[in-house]
């Protein structure tokens, strides 16, 4: 007769789904992973690391970066100055999109993103700093949202 890993609860929790299905995501503290959750939810526990991450209050916006350190996507609130990532730990500055730029990497074509108005740029894959110019140029746009 197979026993139960774990004791069944005796009355079962009703759940009522979010309205419309309604799903947010977020990265999870712990793992890194994207996070499913219903709308209204005020805290998720992670499936991989059961780690709990809370959910930022409604209406919060969010945004993304990949950190420079170990390219692992981040996620924080927007309007920050800078974002520590809970991998690597590295400290990358967090820019709006019209104070970003672009360009290739002068050795290896990487697409870089750098501060607007920077005078050059060193490249995270081969380490090659590219000089760029204050206006941008073909190879150098400015973003705009």
């Amino acid at each position: 007769m197979p026993v139960p890993l774990a004791p069944y609860p005796t009355h079962p929790v009703p759940f009522t789904p979010p309205q419309n299905g309604a799903q947010s995501q977020l990265v999870c503290s712990g793992c890194r992973n994207l996070l499913l959750y219903p709308v209204g939810a005020t805290t998720v526990c992670c499936a991989v690391c059961n780690a709990v991450t809370p959910v930022p209050p409604p209406g919060t916006e969010m945004a993304q970066m990949v950190c420079g350190g170990c390219h692992t996507l981040l996620m924080y609130i927007r309007g920050a100055v800078s974002v520590q990532c809970s991998c690597c730990h590295t400290v990358n500055l967090a820019m709006e999109a019209n104070q970003v730029a672009q360009v290739n990497c002068g050795n290896c074509q990487t697409l870089l993103m750098y501060q607007y108005g920077a005078r050059s740029v060193k490249c995270a894959v081969c380490n090659f700093v590219t000089a760029v110019g204050v206006s941008p140029s073909i190879t150098e746009q400015k973003f705009s949202n």
